[in-house]
């Protein structure tokens, strides 16, 4: 009995160590119901000039909200309350609204704060192996997304990066450290009032 049991977990554990990039965002999507994270942003225009790098902290409440907060070198704001999409330029001193549902159906976001039925908006493929990542590729189903593809990248059953190329053939490549799962959130992380003195466009 005792042989059957150790033979079953070193199956189990050979499986989950082979188990491909697909496998691995589901499992993630499936037992996460809030993120923090720092992140590193490194954007590339299609015409390779120099690239622009930011910073911030990424906070994620399952389904639909999120925070996404840039603070080097400029500060930006997204939030998403689950109903509208908040955008915030404190230098332009403006707010960009948006309507959270056809916004967030085929985006990145949709991949983290989405529900856990990706398929439905995107189509997924195992992309292999690369700076010691396992990537699975999104390609959404939606024409007017704005992006091309996303890619995302796990170091085991963790998610280290993504990388978002757009319509423009803009990359955005994202990489994630000192990553959180399922820390306790306030409520207030996603709402969104306007500053005064700010112009507000959208809905």
């Amino acid at each position: 009995m005792r042989r059957t049991l150790l033979a079953a977990a070193c199956l189990l554990a050979t499986q989950l160590a082979n188990a491909g990039a697909i496998d691995k965002l589901q499992r993630f999507l499936d037992s996460t119901r809030t993120v923090r994270a720092d992140f590193t942003q490194t954007v590339i225009a299609r015409n390779g000039r120099k690239p622009q790098v930011s910073s911030g902290v990424m906070v994620i409440s399952r389904p639909g909200r999120f925070r996404w907060q840039i603070d080097k070198p400029y500060e930006q704001l997204l939030v998403g309350d689950g109903e509208k999409i908040w955008i915030h330029d404190p230098d332009l001193r403006q707010v960009t609204v948006r309507k959270a549902g056809p916004t967030l159906g085929g985006t990145p976001a949709a991949l983290l704060a989405g529900d856990s039925r990706i398929e439905r908006d995107f189509t997924l493929r195992e992309a292999g192996e690369l700076n010691g990542l396992d990537w699975v590729e999104a390609v959404p189903k939606v024409a007017d997304s704005g992006f091309e593809k996303v890619s995302l990248g796990f170091s085991g059953e963790e998610l280290r990066a993504m990388i978002l190329l757009d319509s423009l053939g803009q990359s955005s490549s994202l990489v994630f450290s000192h990553v959180e799962h399922n820390p306790p959130l306030a409520p207030s992380l996603f709402r969104f009032t306007p500053p005064a003195n700010t112009d507000v466009i959208g809905d």
